[in-house]
């Protein structure tokens, strides 16, 4: 079968170059129960290091990178899928270290896939992708760990971004009332629209905090910033709250302090969506098709396609991507509707 791939390879300099290629089933790793017809994937902060070399993700070229995709089984070595079955797979360091999804085919094994979830189309279910399903985890963390929508604000970092988009929508959906970071005012209205109760400047929260324990001010957090901000905002949780950490990009320092967690009881929740266990995929997924409202998930997605991906790896580093990107990979994709390639307002944190 013949299909198209986005191929990352070494150039004669020592850099990386991504282009488009025709392939067939022979490229396909022979490791892998199933192959599936991709029709759909995204953009994640590490596609944007495979794209461009960066992170040392990828140790083998050529690559086809790709952390996420969804699609229709082709063929299936596995009696837990046919031919037919929608799948969405995330994590498993698939498009880093293993055939990723920007091909039009990908053969995986079983054991990686969930079943795409009732209710949910391939596009949506990569609307959300990694990042929606580390929001998920992180909001089933925290409420395992006590919290209710009546204890009072929950704070989201990096809100703008593919998880802070998702975690502020899910929350608010949720009844919880939602404190959004963002570095930049004029995503403010965007977020309001996404269930954001209040906007909180990112300077107020930049600096590592002078004093172990300052006002007790947040119920819950979702920090995808870590270094000095998560840092700040844990000397702020109020008694016996927690905070899930997903991310890092405003460093992996921690100038901070054990007091919070030995004085006011916080927990630190770290979340972890890449090796997580199949029962745990399948809950975050089914209340991601319960509980996201499709109208969020449509205001914080944008679509491209496979060629546009070279151009757009710069900006999911720099953090210019605002919410969430699908790609649309698969002929039926490109043909279900107009593509939408992040303007200005689509693009900017």
């Amino acid at each position: 079968m013949a299909f198209q791939a986005l191929v990352v390879d070494r150039r004669a300099d020592g850099g990386v170059a991504a282009e488009i290629r025709n392939l067939t089933d022979d490229a396909l790793p022979a490791e892998g129960d199933v192959t599936v017809r991709v029709e759909y994937s995204t953009v994640n902060y590490k596609d944007g290091l495979c794209l461009t070399g960066g992170g040392g993700l990828v140790r083998s070229y050529p690559h086809v990178p790709g952390v996420d995709f969804a699609g229709t089984v082709a063929e299936s070595r596995d009696p837990r899928y046919r031919p037919g079955d929608r799948v969405v797979l995330t994590g498993w360091r698939v498009g880093e270290t293993w055939w990723g999804g920007y091909a039009g085919r990908a053969r995986v094994k079983a054991d990686w896939l969930v079943p795409l979830p009732e209710g949910l189309t391939p596009r949506q279910a990569m609307a959300i992708g990694t990042a929606g399903l580390t929001a998920m985890l992180a909001v089933i963390a925290l409420e395992a760990h006590g919290l209710a929508p009546d204890q009072g604000e929950v704070l989201v970092t990096g809100a703008a971004g593919g998880v802070g988009s998702v975690a502020t929508a899910l929350l608010a959906a949720r009844g919880y009332r939602v404190a959004a970071v963002t570095g930049r005012p004029e995503q403010a209205a965007y977020l309001q629209g996404l269930g954001a109760g209040r906007i909180i400047p990112r300077a107020e929260l930049a600096e590592a905090p002078a004093r172990p324990l300052e006002r007790e001010t947040w119920a819950g957090a979702i920090d995808n910033v870590g270094g000095p901000m998560l840092a700040r905002l844990l000397a702020q949780m109020r008694y016996n709250a927690s905070v899930a950490a997903v991310g890092l990009a405003g460093g992996a320092a921690f100038p901070g302090s054990v007091i919070p967690f030995l004085l006011r009881g916080v927990n630190l929740l770290g979340i972890d969506s890449v090796m997580k266990p199949y029962p745990a995929r399948i809950e975050a997924w089914n209340r991601l098709a319960r509980e996201l409202p499709p109208d969020r998930l449509d205001a914080m997605t944008g679509e491209i396609r496979l060629e546009d991906l070279p151009a757009i790896a710069p900006d999911i580093l720099a953090g210019r991507v605002r919410g969430r990107l699908v790609v649309a990979i698969g002929e039926e994709a490109k043909s279900a509707g107009a593509i939408s390639p992040p303007d200005g307002a689509a693009r900017d944190l």
